[in-house]
Formats: C-alpha cells, sequence, structure tokens
C-alpha cells in the first residue's frame, strides 16, 4: 500500500481517459448500425423489427447489470487513488465471479425469461418471431459480455484507457465483421447477427484476461480473506444493488419507448430503431466523457482531493458540451442521407425523416445526463443516483401520459424531458453532496 496521491486534473488528463473511451465507445453503435442495416437491406420490415426488439432488449438486458462496469471502475478508481495496489487486484476477482454467476443465472432462465420480455413488448407476430430466434442464440453471450465488462471497467478505473479501447475495439469489429459475413454473405439471417455477437464475446474475454494478467498486482491469486471482506462486500452490495435500481428505472423508460413504437406499427418501430443509433452514437460519444469523470472522480475522491474534484466535474461538463454542440449540427446536417443509407425501406425512411429534430436535440440535455452519471459513480453516491433516476422516470411518465395524443411524437418529447430531469435534478443536488463528501478534507 502506497500513500495516496494528488496528480493534477487538467484537459490532458481528461482527453488521456476520454479519447480513447470515445473512439471505443463510437464503434460499440456500430454493431446496431452494421446489425441494422444488414438486415435492412433485406428489405423486410419484420426482420428489421425484429433485430430492433432483440438489439433493445439485450441493451437493456444487459445494462441492468452495468453496475458491474461501474462499480469495478469506481473502486478500482478509488483503491488507485488511496495508494491500495494489492485491492486493485481483488476488486477485479470478485468482479469476475459476479459476472460468472449472474450470467450462468441468465442461460438457465432463458425460456421463462424470454417468454415474460416479448410477452411485455407486444410486437407482431413476425417481429417477436425473429426476435426470439436471436434472442435463443444471443443469451448464451451473457457470461462473457459481463466479464467483459468488469475488464473494461477495471482497465478504464486504473487510468489504463488505451488497453481498454483496443480490447473494446477488437470486439466490436469482430462482431460487424462477423455480422456482415453471416448475414449478407452466407445468408443467415438474423441468427447470423446473433451468432456474431456470441463469437466477438467470447474472444474479448479471452484477450481480456491475457491483459488484465500483464496488469494485474501478483497476479490473479488473491487472498481470500481480502476476497471476502466482509465490510467490503457489504459496501459493494449496497453500491451496486443502488446502482441497479437506478439502472432500472433508466431501462424501464427504453423499454417502454420501444413497446409504445412497437404498439404503434412495424415501420414506426423500426423508423425509431433507425434513429435509436444516432441517439446512441451520440450518448456513447458522451460516454467517454463520463468515463474520464468517472476515473478521475474515483481516484480524487480516495486521495480525498477536493480541488482535484472540482476540477473533473468542470471540465468534463465543459468539453462535452462542446462535443455535443458538434454532434447535433453533424446529425442536423447528414442526418436524411444516413436514414436513406441505413434502410431501403421508403416507408422507414420517411417516418426516420419525421421525427429526426428529436434526435439533433437530443446531445444538448444529455451532456449533463451523461456527466453527472459519471460524476456521481466516481464518488459513489449510489444512493443519490438511485432516487434522483427515479424522480426523472416519473417525469418522464407524466409527460408521455400529456403528451400522448401525439403519438410518436409525444413519446420524443417525453424522452428529451427524461434526458432533461436526469442532468437538471444531478447538477442541483451536486452542490450538497460534495460538501459532505469533503467536509473533513
Amino acid at each position: 500500500m502506497h500513500a495516496p496521491v494528488h496528480p493534477k486534473v487538467g484537459s490532458r488528463q481528461v482527453f488521456a481517459i476520454a479519447g480513447p473511451a470515445m473512439v471505443a465507445n463510437l464503434t460499440t453503435p456500430l454493431i446496431g448500425v452494421v446489425s441494422t442495416t444488414a438486415i435492412g437491406r433485406l428489405d423486410d420490415a419484420a426482420l428489421l423489427g425484429g433485430v430492433a426488439m432483440a438489439s433493445v432488449i439485450f441493451d437493456c438486458l444487459f445494462w441492468l447489470f452495468g453496475f458491474l462496469r461501474m462499480s469495478t471502475l469506481a473502486f478500482t478508481a478509488q483503491a488507485l487513488g488511496a495508494g491500495e495496489t494489492r485491492e486493485e487486484t481483488v476488486i477485479l476477482v470478485r468482479g469476475f465471479i459476479v459476472a460468472g454467476l449472474i450470467g450462468g443465472a441468465l442461460i438457465v432462465l432463458q425460456l421463462p425469461l424470454a417468454g415474460v420480455l416479448f410477452d411485455l413488448m407486444g410486437g407482431s407476430a413476425g417481429v417477436t418471431h425473429a426476435a426470439k430466434t436471436y434472442f435463443m442464440i444471443r443469451i448464451w453471450s451473457s457470461p462473457f459480455a459481463f466479464a467483459n465488462y468488469v475488464i473494461l471497467g477495471w482497465l478504464v478505473g486504473q487510468a489504463r484507457a488505451n488497453p481498454a479501447l483496443a480490447l473494446q475495439v477488437v470486439i466490436n469489429l469482430i462482431n460487424m465483421a462477423a455480422t456482415i459475413l453471416l448475414v449478407l454473405v452466407y445468408d443467415t439471417g438474423i441468427a447470423g447477427a446473433a451468432i456474431a455477437a456470441l463469437l466477438s464475446e467470447g474472444v474479448g474475454f479471452v484477450l481480456g484476461v491475457v491483459v488484465c494478467r500483464r496488469f494485474a498486482h501478483g497476479g490473479f491469486a488473491v487472498p481470500r480473506a481480502m476476497l471476502f471482506d466482509r465490510a467490503k462486500l457489504m459496501r459493494l452490495l449496497a453500491v451496486n444493488s443502488d446502482i441497479m435500481i437506478r439502472t432500472a428505472a433508466l431501462i424501464t423508460v427504453f423499454l417502454f419507448f420501444t413497446a409504445k413504437g412497437a404498439r404503434a406499427g412495424d415501420v414506426t418501430l423500426a423508423a425509431n430503431s433507425v434513429l435509436n443509433n444516432f441517439l446512441l452514437v451520440s450518448a456513447f460519444f458522451l460516454d467517454g466523457l463520463a468515463n474520464a469523470a468517472q476515473q478521475l472522480c474515483g481516484r480524487s475522491f480516495g486521495a480525498r482531493d477536493a480541488r482535484g474534484f472540482a476540477d473533473s466535474t468542470r471540465l468534463v461538463l465543459l468539453w462535452g458540451l462542446g462535443f455535443a454542440l458538434v454532434v447535433a449540427v453533424v446529425f442536423a446536417l447528414f442526418g436524411p442521407d444516413i436514414i436513406n443509407f441505413m434502410t431501403a425501406s421508403e416507408d422507414v425512411r420517411r417516418a426516420a425523416r419525421e421525427f429526426l429534430p428529436f434526435i439533433v436535440l437530443a446531445p444538448i440535455p444529455g451532456v449533463f445526463a451523461f456527466g453527472f452519471d459519471g460524476i456521481y459513480v466516481g464518488a459513489t453516491w449510489a444512493r443519490e443516483m438511485r432516487n434522483l433516476m427515479l424522480a426523472s422516470l416519473a417525469i418522464f411518465l407524466g409527460m408521455w401520459w400529456a403528451l400522448q395524443s401525439f403519438g410518436n411524437a409525444g413519446l420524443w418529447c417525453a424522452l428529451l424531458a427524461f434526458y432533461v430531469a436526469r442532468g437538471g435534478l444531478q447538477g442541483a443536488r451536486y452542490p450538497a453532496l460534495y460538501r459532505m463528501t469533503f467536509a473533513k478534507s
């Protein structure tokens, strides 16, 4: 164990983490773009709706266990700031154990889980059949996907953004290449897209273990007493539980959004799927800066460095706003052409162009939603995250109820209001939490 350190925080430190994370995150929504485009070229709205529905289900299902990445990142960064080098490796091993248990449980429960999820989604018979084909194959990637969450969180928490970038890009490129090969060359349809996801997660896990072993202090063999330390396990459980509830509220919003789109018809569902890929591009772009906030704020938290924490907050939000403006302009200028490329269906193209203005506006409130998420994760203000997310969910549902007569436009308005609420509520609560956290520093 070493003494805590107080590294200077500036734009260079932010982008040392955010830059690689942005590149890696930018390839993640491209998986959805490639899958949507590959299936879309078949000119079958039911198949496109099926891959859209199944992709959203997996995004949400895996997202529910995103605490594996977030808590691993935060606790690793805090251990780094506090100089607890051996604890960093213990955190990694704990994460692998939890990831394996959760992934195995999902595989065992896949049949009842599929039944419940597809009943809730309420798509047409053709869409649901295609989506179930995808689900039953990709569910086997669960243990690998969750272990990869742990690996990426651990590497970023140690400020090793370049290895994390390399791993995530490899996973995503394998997924995209395999999707194109299986769907468009070998004509395996929606099953090919699912096999591509399974293959990429498995390869990524193997490579990730090799990389982590290189950076693990003393190797993966950790003392049992440290691994099962009661106080740290209880803290891990509390933080993960709060983040999971917070994430469940977030997932509820997007499942609700997709379900309402599905009930509006296959064309509306497919159009929203195309636009959702735009939303993911901007979201994952901003999430690169959120990753920087998680690491820098977590490290400052562990070192009890109030100034470093404040500097990290300010820089992440300012740079995020700049990037959001650029992304919004790109969407406004090139959005119609991208839509035309992604789908061959003229009906889907027309519907997607109608709601494109909502996508242009989304990155601006997204800055504060994602930025404060990263700050709260780094400081493990998990209970506050949970409570504020539940309040934002209530605002979303209230807005949808008030605007439901406007159809899909009202649904998109409610989603934008949700983004505003997330960032606004966390921003309002931030000063009090900061004072309480560093009162004794």
